[in-house]
């Protein structure tokens, strides 16, 4: 096949010429790796490489995609994974790993146990919904999943079972992760107005957030568990999605999630002050969780000594400094400073879009001011306050290289696969075929977005790839194009959780590489449910209540 390009390369849509055989065959990458990782149990890093092979051949041989095309589409995809995206991820667990070497982590597991009543259900939602909403809100990424995996850990969870619980919280926030970049993304690409799209987000992602603490309650325990905390599950529940619909309608997707995750941890610490759940046997509820329980003695010791306020001042400030850096980085617009555009040579405006009937631009933006730079001045100004030395700062800086080996090499690997798909027009071939279903298409919108952000790992991702598809199907069948763009976010939310990009960087602090198949195996009936809860929202919503929806008032619907 000839390196050279003279032409403009047009996806094909249906190469098959049989829409559901060629949505079929390209879905069969995907397939291949849910059935290595959950079936047959195989790490993430050999399920995305035997994946990424499959893409590979098939946009060759089916797709006919040139295969100068193919290998920069793939290789720009690397280099996307290694920044922003795993800068990012390497500041974070640095963060992370820095507060374990100063001890401040310990002091943070210590808090979440004074007020989390000692009870297994209580600290999932302290920890994994709430604290983990914080992070999201404020930075995102896998840093929310992998930090709360391990304080839940420290709380004396089994470490499976804590990696699961914490990508299953990990889903209500995601629509306004990293301060709403993903409804900024949404609109970028859609050409729809910001305002409308956070807003209808925020009348669908809610309900989640509602009742999220009792689902993580249900995980944890079952039902004898959520008999006997649903008090408080109520009330986080009800106090985080409350503030995300007024925030995300009244203001914006920026700060969404943090006032919402705050608000809920200020609301739940003073419920719990006055309300206490009925007893239980948390050692027996915690080896529950898994089948190897590693318990913390700490975590068990019924008369815990109590944090002073300066304790309890330094546990929380390296999590306030790192929402305080990002919020502040976000306002001065410093992600923009010095940023570089780079064209990927023969990719960059070499593929028409068929779908859209435009170029696929192809502009690498190094951004040397990015979140993960933000993320490293906070791990930097936390250091300082802490007063520790330089060889404690670069040794934790080098553990987290080492870390990051195997989870890291996963997800360049699973990122250089979505953008092989979405450069090949397989990814389009899937949207479009789905978009054919008809009046139910609200519903099969949500898994639009799930399916993306399984490949992806990200909500603003699977905002690019196919926010524009939803928009246009909106029009085909003359539904709001604002509901079924904003659907696409809120149903990516819940394939977070089966994300091999994800749980690669959440097993890298519990000591769980390798065995990514089998959380995938807990994880994905979770995260099919949720999506289905979502779409039917959506559906309700197209039909049943339109006054929830937004009308688009503009001339350019999409681009």
């Amino acid at each position: 096949m000839s390196l050279a390009l003279t032409a403009i390369w047009p996806q094909p849509l249906d190469p098959l010429h049989s829409t559901g055989l060629s949505a079929l065959v390209a879905a069969l990458p995907l397939i291949l790796i849910l059935v290595l990782m959950g079936g047959l149990r195989k790490s993430g890093l050999f399920a995305s490489a035997f994946g990424l092979c499959a893409a590979g051949l098939l946009a060759m041989l089916v797709w006919r995609m040139p295969l100068t095309l193919l290998l920069w589409s793939t290789a720009y995809g690397f280099v996307y994974a290694l920044w922003p995206v795993l800068w990012f991820v390497f500041s974070g667990l640095w963060l992370y790993n820095l507060t374990q070497d100063t001890g401040k982590f310990d002091l943070l597991r210590q808090w979440m146990e004074e007020n989390a009543s000692g009870d297994a259900c209580i600290q999932a939602i302290l920890v994994a919904f709430c604290f983990g909403a914080l992070l999201e809100g404020s930075a995102g990424f896998g840093a929310p999943v992998a930090v709360t995996a391990c304080l839940l850990v420290g709380l004396g969870f089994e470490p499976r079972r804590a990696v699961i619980v914490a990508l299953i919280a990990n889903t209500a926030p995601v629509a306004f992760g990293g301060l709403g970049i993903p409804i900024v993304a949404l609109s970028g690409v859609t050409g729809l107005d910001l305002s409308q799209l956070s807003a209808m987000v925020g009348r669908q992602v809610p309900f989640l957030s509602l009742i999220l603490p009792a689902y993580l309650v249900w995980v944890v325990a079952g039902g004898k568990g959520l008999r006997r905390t649903w008090p408080a599950a109520l009330v986080a529940g009800v106090t985080f999605a409350l503030a995300q619909f007024l925030v995300s309608n009244l203001w914006g997707p920026y700060a969404a999630d943090v006032v919402a995750a705050s608000a809920s941890i200020a609301v739940s610490v003073a419920f719990l002050r006055v309300w206490t759940p009925g007893g239980a046997d948390r050692r027996a509820e915690r080896r529950s969780l898994g089948d190897r329980a590693q318990l913390s003695v700490a975590a068990l010791d019924p008369r815990p000594s109590l944090l002073s306020s300066r304790q309890a001042f330094a546990a929380w400030l390296p999590w306030v400094m790192l929402s305080s850096v990002m919020i502040l980085w976000s306002y001065l617009k410093l992600l923009q400073k010095g940023q570089v555009a780079i064209p990927i040579p023969s990719l960059h405006n070499g593929v028409l879009i068929t779908l859209y009937q435009k170029p696929y631009s192809a502009l690498y933006s190094f951004q040397p001011l990015g979140a993960g730079t933000a993320v490293l001045v906070a791990t930097g100004l936390t250091a300082l306050c802490f007063g520790a030395g330089g060889r404690v700062f670069l040794r934790a800086g080098s553990k987290t290289l080492r870390q990051l080996r195997v989870p890291g090499l996963t997800v360049i690997v699973i990122v250089g696969l979505a953008y092989l798909y979405n450069y090949s027009g397989m990814a389009y071939t899937l949207g479009a075929a789905a978009a054919r279903v008809g009046p139910v298409f609200p519903l099969v919108s949500s898994y639009l977005g799930w399916v993306a952000c399984f490949l992806s790992g990200s909500d603003t991702a699977s905002n690019v790839l196919f926010g524009n598809l939803q928009a246009a199907a909106a029009h085909q069948l003359h539904l709001s194009p604002v509901l079924l763009a904003a659907t696409n976010s809120s149903g990516a939310v819940t394939g977070k959780m089966i994300s091999p990009q994800n749980i690669a960087i959440g097993v890298t602090t519990v000591g769980l590489i390798g065995q990514e198949g089998k959380i995938l195996r807990t994880t994905f009936w979770h995260s099919i449910l949720l999506a289905a809860m979502l779409g039917l929202v959506a559906l309700a919503q197209a039909y049943w209540v339109p006054g929830m929806v937004l009308q688009h008032q503009g001339n350019v619907p999409f681009h």
